[in-house]
């Protein structure tokens, strides 16, 4: 089978596409056979060594495919050969086989195809878990997203929808908030053309944001906790912006605020019970058409260094795929 690799650490030019055998079956396990695969910003950062944990070369970045069942395992129950699944496997995707533990397989709904699937888990999944389950977002609360036009802003911009918030999404370019009001965003700033605390204080009437997604990290962090209300909360998602800002504590103690750190892959280790149910949420949402994932670029297997590269220049509004 093809396989994208990473063999030392590097930019999306240093992988290389390689044929080696196809991966044998285990007790527990299934051989998935890849019809889509999910790119996205955390693979550009686990090739080049700066991610938060460094595997073992080579591997294939790739962290959720969506496919169809090639092969199952002694002690796998509910899941068939032929059956449309998908899954987060953190590593491993870029590839036409991979084999996944059947515990982490999830039936893909009838009338989902494999790009939605391999859209869904990780800027869905991270976003759901940050807005439900830790920010605890209310109705009618106000939602500042960051980023909002990448593939976790307009997830967090259509489920802070879902949950009756007024969303407010800021982005770079006029284009971009055009798709984010698209998504449902109330509110739009252009942070490159407007004074951002400016137009956070009349949106909100002098409060301030109830709760802000930040996957860009950079000079605009602080600009934005500048923003928070009351008992604001501040999730912290990611850094696009390739820098990890430092923030003066003072200010989440003058407001009373929380500041809080989002690790959707270790929340799967850890809290696996919990992942279950925001994947199944998903689900339902979908099904009720609430959510649409944005699949904005699909590539072959062949143009994975230009994929990357995309993301890197944060080219991307919504989601890349890759096809192999």
């Amino acid at each position: 089978m093809k396989v994208v690799l990473c063999k030392e650490f590097g930019s999306p030019e240093n992988l290389v596409i390689e044929d080696i055998p196809s991966p044998k079956i285990k007790n527990g396990h299934v051989i998935i056979t890849v019809k889509a695969c999910g790119i996205n910003y955390p693979d550009t950062l686990i090739i080049q060594g700066k991610y938060q944990y460094q595997p073992d070369f080579p591997f294939s970045p790739g962290a959720e495919i969506s496919g169809v069942v090639k092969e199952v395992g002694i002690g796998v129950n509910g899941i068939a050969v032929g059956d449309r699944v998908f899954s987060f496997i953190r590593i491993g995707g870029f590839c036409e086989e991979v084999l996944v533990s059947a515990n982490k397989v999830f039936h893909m709904p009838e009338n989902m195809d494999f790009k939605i699937a391999a859209a869904l888990i990780m800027t869905y999944g991270t976003s759901y878990y940050t807005l439900k389950h830790r920010a605890k977002l209310r109705s009618r609360e106000t939602l500042l997203v960051l980023g909002a036009a990448g593939g976790i802003g307009l997830a967090a911009i259509e489920l802070g929808r879902t949950m009756g918030a007024r969303v407010i999404a800021s982005a770079s370019t006029d284009d971009k908030l055009m798709v984010c009001q698209k998504s449902g965003a109330n509110k739009l700033i252009n942070y490159s053309t407007h004074d951002f605390r400016s137009a956070i204080n009349h949106m909100t009437n002098g409060k301030g944001v109830d709760v802000v997604c930040d996957p860009v990290g950079g000079e605009i962090t602080e600009k934005a906790l500048r923003c928070t209300g009351w008992k604001g909360r501040y999730m912290v998602m990611g850094f696009a912006s390739g820098e990890i800002p430092k923030i003066a504590l003072n200010l989440p103690l003058l407001k009373g605020n929380a500041v809080m750190g989002i690790f959707w892959s270790d929340f799967i280790q850890r809290e696996e019970n919990a992942y279950i149910c925001v994947v199944q949420d998903l689900i339902s949402l979908f099904l009720e058409g609430e959510i649409n994932p944005k699949v904005s670029k699909i590539y072959p297997l062949d143009q994975v260094s230009f994929a990357l590269k995309e993301i890197m220049q944060r080219r991307v509004i919504g989601k890349s795929i890759l096809i192999p």
